[in-house]
């Protein structure tokens, strides 16, 4: 997988304000306003960032949260990278580009494959055919 790199100034050329909020400093959009949360379309979904394919829709799922959830990313396309602050969170990111995609959930009792539950930003996502 392709590694994209680019400083901040053309991140912010490239990303919507919201988008380098959520993409490059962490940030989180509110529950329920995502685009993609109710949205059950087949195709890919795609790094807002980079474009790098992460998720198919074969493995989403309404897990009630208010965020697009995913039981399973592309192989290689998502990063896991446990939180520090004693949470019991893991934050979930581009392999490709690092950008913040949101949290990854384990062992919650979702009948899903993986027992998982990957939470992720609409507005980090692009969605598309494969």
């Amino acid at each position: 997988m392709a590694t994209v790199q680019k400083s901040e100034g053309e991140w912010r050329t490239v990303l919507s304000a919201e988008q380098f909020r959520v993409l490059r400093q962490k940030g989180t959009e509110r529950a329920y306003v995502g685009k993609y949360d109710k949205f059950y379309e087949e195709g890919v979904y795609r790094c807002a960032g980079c474009d790098t394919p992460l998720y198919k829709s074969t493995t989403k799922f309404d897990s009630g949260c208010g965020w697009p959830a995913f039981f399973d990313a592309i192989p290689g396309a998502v990063k896991q990278i446990p939180e520090t602050d004693g949470s019991r969170r893991t934050e979930i990111v581009c392999n490709a580009c690092g950008g913040h995609l949101g949290h990854v959930f384990f062992d919650e009792g979702f009948k899903n494959a993986t027992n998982e539950r990957h939470c992720v930003n609409s507005i980090s996502l692009n969605f598309g055919s494969e």
